[in-house]
């Protein structure tokens, strides 16, 4: 590898004269012998090369390592949504029998309250029929009284 320098264009030297006139210095050609170079790459890569090849390992494992941390970390999100849904499932459940015992409460309400319309009808019709013989036995009275005083009644003598 050939250098030719190595100044870059803000380095370069500049002089102004008092006169104004601008002069530059010459950047001269130097050479290098491509021995040195090749030696001073040598040094610099076995310097530099066993720290960045241990830093590239340890990167490689860091991704690695990440891969599966991430590839847990889904598992993880994924048991957890699989939790949720199971805990959605219990709460309905829990619901579910919630309701169940309030239609379980109110069938027996609903029993309790057929068995007592049926005695209030049998009641009802009890009553019925004792106001109807009530009323029976009270209008046989009253023919009986009325027969009772027709017989009473003085009739006259048929003459003969």
């Amino acid at each position: 590898m050939d250098d030719e320098g190595s100044l870059s264009q803000g380095e370069l030297p500049h002089r102004e004269d008092l006169s104004g006139q601008e002069s530059s210095a010459h950047v001269e050609n130097v050479s290098v012998d491509k021995e040195a170079v090749d030696k001073l790459t040598e040094g610099l890569l076995s310097h530099y090369l066993p720290d960045l090849q241990n830093s590239k390992r340890t990167l490689q494992e860091l991704t690695q390592n990440q891969i599966v941390l991430l590839d847990t970390l889904d598992q993880e999100v994924t048991k957890f949504r699989e939790c949720n849904t199971l805990q959605d499932l219990n709460s309905l459940f829990t619901e579910a029998k919630v309701y169940h015992h309030k239609l379980v409460n109110i069938r027996k309400e609903m029993i309790m309250l057929h068995e007592k319309t049926t005695k209030l009808k049998k009641r009802a019709l009890k009553l019925q029929q004792q106001k109807q013989k009530e009323l029976l036995e009270k209008e046989q009275q009253r023919e009986k009284e009325l027969e009772r005083e027709r017989q009473l009644i003085a009739k006259p003598a048929k003459r003969t």
